[in-house]
């Protein structure tokens, strides 16, 4: 049975599953699709058009699914969709799509935004990321599968995040990063090699991990430019999926590679 405290405001328009919980003074808008089992905890806002797989979590003053932060936009109908089990804390924020960037915000599932985190609009997160509080997404960015952003963490509008990688806390992002990396901004923004503590918790073989950190040698410790190591890599080292996965992202980047 969906359980709705009576001091909530659900709109009639709204679609809940079943064995979904709302609590005191939340809000939940008009086109707003909560999936089977989901938890909105008192004060969330869910504003629509939305979709919410089964199994989410909201808590206390998030605010999913409004207007984007964007100047070109004019109320034109964009959404948010989300899958499964994800967790949106306390202040987190999520803004729907505009026009021109697609219309949707995208976000996989098992996703975990952490306190103040904030989701722009356009953006699209893959499954199992995690953002630490206060990190914080500008439009049009991609996160893939396993990524981790640290706190206060900013990323850029249009940058890539590549599966598995690592951001340390306070790293400002305003290039892609590639996957399996570990960022820090000690003394600028770097990439510092293979997030290998990350790579060993999912399960990552040792054999699979030095495939990895011989391609990361070339590309951050052989002096040759990026379009040299590349073509090195391919040449000594091609085959491996893991390999071949870095050189597609890197080939594709648009706004340049922290290195």
């Amino acid at each position: 049975m969906t359980e709705i405290d009576p001091r909530a405001a659900v709109s009639p328009r709204a679609r809940l599953g079943q064995g979904v919980r709302v609590g005191a003074f939340a809000v939940i808008g008009d086109d707003v699709e909560v999936g089977d089992d989901s938890v909105v905890h008192p004060h969330a806002v869910l504003s629509g058009p939305a979709k919410f797989g089964r199994g989410n979590v909201f808590f206390p003053f998030c605010s999913v699914g409004g207007a984007p932060q964007d100047l070109k936009y004019r109320g034109e109908p964009t959404r948010v969709e989300a899958g499964d089990e994800n967790e949106f804390h306390e202040f987190v924020t999520v803004h729907r799509g505009t026009a021109q960037g697609g219309r949707v915000t995208r976000l996989g599932s098992r996703n975990l935004l952490m306190v103040y985190s904030h989701v722009a609009h356009d953006c699209v997160l893959g499954d199992r990321v995690i953002l630490v509080n206060a990190a914080t997404l500008a439009g049009h960015v991609t996160i893939e599968d396993d990524a981790t952003l640290g706190a206060f963490c900013p990323v850029h509008q249009f940058c890539r995040i590549g599966r598995y990688a690592y951001i340390a806390a306070h790293t400002v992002v305003t290039q892609d990063v590639p996957p399996f990396a570990k960022v820090v901004a000690p003394r600028g923004t770097r990439c510092y090699g293979v997030n290998r503590i990350g790579l060993e918790r999912h399960g990552f073989a040792p054999e699979r991990i030095a495939g990895i950190e011989r391609a990361y040698r070339l590309l951050l410790r052989s002096k040759l430019n990026t379009s040299q190591a590349l073509a090195k890599i391919r040449e000594t080292l091609a085959g491996a999926p893991d390999v071949e996965e870095l050189l597609r992202f890197i080939e594709a980047a648009e706004r340049g590679i922290t290195k």
